[in-house]
C-alpha cells in the first residue's frame, strides 16, 4: 500500500523534541519489520532515472538486510557495527561503519540506534489525517549525502521513506507486504558472496 500525502494549510507541525521522542518510540516498537519494496529515483526536472525492487529485514540491535533484485542487484547487510555492501556485478563488496552508512542508507534506522535521533537530525512531525503520520528528518552536518528525509506511518506501519539528496535528487522507497514483530532467526542477516571478489574496508 502506497501512502496517499496530503497537504493542507490546517496540519500542525510538532515541536522538534517531541517529534524526535515520538519516532523513536515507534521505530523502537519494532523488534523485527520486513517488507518488500520499489524505490524510485526522479531528478530534479522530475523525470524518473531509476525503478529498482526488492526486499528488506531488519531486527534490533543493529540487524540488517536490504536485497535489490536484477537488473541493478545490490546486497546490504549490517551485524550491529559494520555494514556490508556486496555488488554483484562489480565483483566487490565495501565495508562501512554503522553510524557513518546511516547516511546513505537511512532504512537502516529499523535497526539501529534511535534514542538520541534529536542530536544528529532535526526532526519534526505533521499529522496527515487520524490513521497517517509523517515524520522529517534534516540532517544537522553539512556532510550528509541528503538533505531531507521523510518517514509516513499509517497506523503506526511505516509505509514510505522520501529521501532528497544534495543533487537534488528524490528517491521514494514504497513498503508493501509488511511483517512487523514477526521471528526471524539471527542466520537471516548474513552476506554471502563468492570467493575471489575484492573487499573494501573504510578506515574511517
Amino acid at each position: 500500500m502506497v501512502v496517499a500525502l496530503l497537504f493542507s494549510s490546517s496540519l500542525m507541525a510538532a515541536d522538534d523534541e517531541g517529534a524526535a521522542a515520538e519516532l523513536a518510540a515507534m521505530l523502537t516498537s519494532y523488534e523485527t519489520y520486513q517488507a518488500d519494496f520499489i524505490q524510485i529515483v526522479v531528478n530534479d526536472s522530475g523525470n524518473k532515472v531509476q525503478e529498482t525492487r526488492g526486499s528488506l529485514k531488519a531486527k534490533r540491535p543493529g540487524l540488517f538486510y536490504w536485497e535489490t533484485r536484477a537488473p541493478m542487484s545490490q546486497f546490504i547487510v549490517s551485524d550491529g557495527t559494520t555494514v556490508e555492501v556486496y555488488d554483484p556485478d562489480l565483483e566487490q563488496v565495501t565495508a562501512h561503519n554503522l553510524d557513518d552508512r546511516v547516511q546513505t542508507t537511512p532504512a537502516l534506522l529499523l535497526s539501529g540506534e534511535v534514542d538520541n535521533l534529536e542530536e544528529t537530525y532535526r526532526v519534526s512531525g505533521r499529522q496527515i489525517s487520524d490513521d497517517t503520520k509523517e515524520f522529517t528528518l534534516e540532517p544537522k552536518s553539512e556532510d550528509s549525502l541528503f538533505v531531507s528525509l521523510r518517514l509516513t506511518f499509517f497506523k503506526n506501519e511505516l509505509q514510505e521513506m522520501r529521501m532528497q539528496d544534495s543533487l537534488s535528487q528524490l528517491s521514494v522507497l514504497s513498503f508493501d507486504h509488511i511483517q512487523l514483530n514477526e521471528a526471524v532467526d539471527n542466520s537471516a542477516f548474513t552476506l554471502e558472496y563468492p570467493e575471489g571478489v575484492d573487499i573494501i574496508r573504510d578506515a574511517g
